[in-house]
């Protein structure tokens, strides 16, 4: 949940920056922002692709241990649930195209600006999050092994020297 809040975050924060400069959220007046707008257009990228859980992105991570702890009590609801990720994937990736590849649909869209440096600062943190949980969540992890190891005990009844004794949870 931690790390769909960032990528969420940044996602509306991103549409938000692009609402401010036309007024429009309809994704047939973009396409083509890679030519007015590159810097915009690699957060989004990023923003976009860790929504939907690419390796290496913060999202991936949680989506990996649900399936892994999904697959000890079904492994057919693994396969639904794969079914949600790679929908989730082919609508981002869509999303992407239409927005970002092409032809400027709108002569708005050929003029857009790029970020200031002052949207920059709002979404540097953010990709770095991103990132830097995506590819090292050891920390991430350990700050929550105590709570899970305590919400395991209270949810399945085992007591201290039994709970301790459970893989951790990376």
């Amino acid at each position: 949940m931690f790390n769909h809040g960032i990528t969420t975050a940044a996602l509306f924060i991103a549409v938000g920056q692009l609402y401010e400069r036309t007024h429009s959220r309809a994704i047939s007046d973009y396409g083509g922002l890679h030519k007015p707008m590159p810097r915009f257009v690699a957060f989004f990228f990023l923003f976009s692709v860790a929504a939907f859980g690419l390796p290496g992105t913060c999202n991936f991570i949680g989506e990996f241990l649900v399936l892994v702890g999904t697959s000890y009590v079904s492994f057919v609801m693994v396969l639904i649930s794969m079914g949600g990720i790679l929908l989730a994937a082919s609508y981002m990736l869509w999303m992407l195209q239409r927005v970002v590849l092409g032809e400027p649909s709108t002569e708005a869209a050929k003029v857009l600006p790029d970020l200031s440096n002052r949207e920059l600062v709002t979404l540097i943190p953010l990709a770095i999050l991103i990132l830097c949980i995506g590819l090292y969540p050891g920390p991430l992890m350990e700050t929550m092994d105590v709570s899970v190891i305590h919400l395991i005990q209270q949810t399945t009844g085992l007591q201290g020297g039994e709970a301790s004794q459970l893989p951790p949870s990376h």
